[in-house]
């Protein structure tokens, strides 16, 4: 099953997203997914096609700023959680997907949650991988740092950089023809870094983490969490907090997988995540 790349602009912000169409049934919610930080819908290569597969379509963007979506500056496109959930509206609304399944990964993950809990009658069921889900959850050193003064302005011009935080935080070796992809967007232009910079000063994860909390103490659709043991950023047990206090919520624990789970562990990902989608939820 390929994957075919596209771009549509909504409110003047250019988008690039990957996609499979479903072989057979249809009557499936669509599955929205979204990357985290550094990374990009590329990250979801092996992912979406088992989905279409399945008969579950499969779609899967590059946030604003990021991979080959457009890299606006930051007078133009505040890149603060807000930010990004109001583009992803848009976004949304343009593909006209009105309910669907919804998988979120990494530091940016959090904003698609942020989305979900602003929009729950869109959620059919939501996935969640090494994502950021309470307020025991730090931004790390090594991501942290490329938000500094004049660091941090070095450090996100540097196309290795990509290579070293997705190997770093897999804590697994990335073949040199999937790092090409990550790094194309930096070697392109300068304006990749500046996005870079602008989204991880601008995280505001305190009060995203707040909200995720709180509102997830309401939360109806179900959830299944998927959970890299060897994250060396975010630790097992934020996903079992989470998953003891918030009802309807599956914890499946990955051992010897890291932060980005998709890249490496894509086998053991869709051995629950395909039944997962195909339920049929309550609405």
């Amino acid at each position: 099953m390929s994957i075919t790349e596209h771009k549509i602009n909504v409110d003047s912000l250019e988008w690039f997203y990957r996609e499979s169409l479903p072989i057979g049934r249809t009557d499936l919610a669509p599955v929205l997914l979204l990357h985290g930080l550094v990374s990009q819908s590329y990250s979801w290569r092996n992912i979406i096609p088992a989905l279409a597969n399945q008969g579950t379509r499969a779609i899967a963007p590059d946030w604003i700023g990021y991979g080959f979506s457009a890299k606006p500056e930051k007078r133009d496109f505040a890149y603060t959680p807000d930010a990004f959930i109001t583009a992803l509206e848009g976004f949304v609304k343009a593909l006209e997907l009105e309910h669907f399944s919804l998988v979120v990964q990494g530091f940016l993950g959090s904003v698609g949650l942020q989305y979900a809990l602003r929009h729950p009658e869109q959620i059919a069921n939501l996935v969640i991988l090494n994502t950021p889900i309470s307020s025991a959850a730090k931004l790390p050193w090594k991501i942290k740092q490329m938000g500094l003064p004049l660091a941090g302005e070095v450090m996100t011009q540097d196309p290795l950089l990509v290579d070293r935080t997705l190997e770093g935080g897999s804590r697994y070796r990335i073949g040199d023809k999937e790092l090409d992809v990550y790094r194309k967007p930096f070697l392109k232009s300068s304006s990749s870094g500046r996005s870079l910079l602008s989204s991880i000063r601008n995280l505001q994860l305190d009060s995203a983490m707040k909200e995720i909390e709180s509102g997830f103490e309401e939360w109806q659709q179900p959830i299944l969490i998927q959970w890299g043991m060897i994250d060396p950023w975010l630790p097992v047990d934020i996903a079992e907090n989470f998953a003891k206090s918030v009802p309807n919520t599956e914890l499946i624990k990955l051992n010897n997988v890291g932060h980005y789970p998709q890249e490496h562990y894509h086998e053991a990902i869709l051995e629950d995540l395909l039944p997962f989608v195909r339920r049929k939820d309550a609405h």
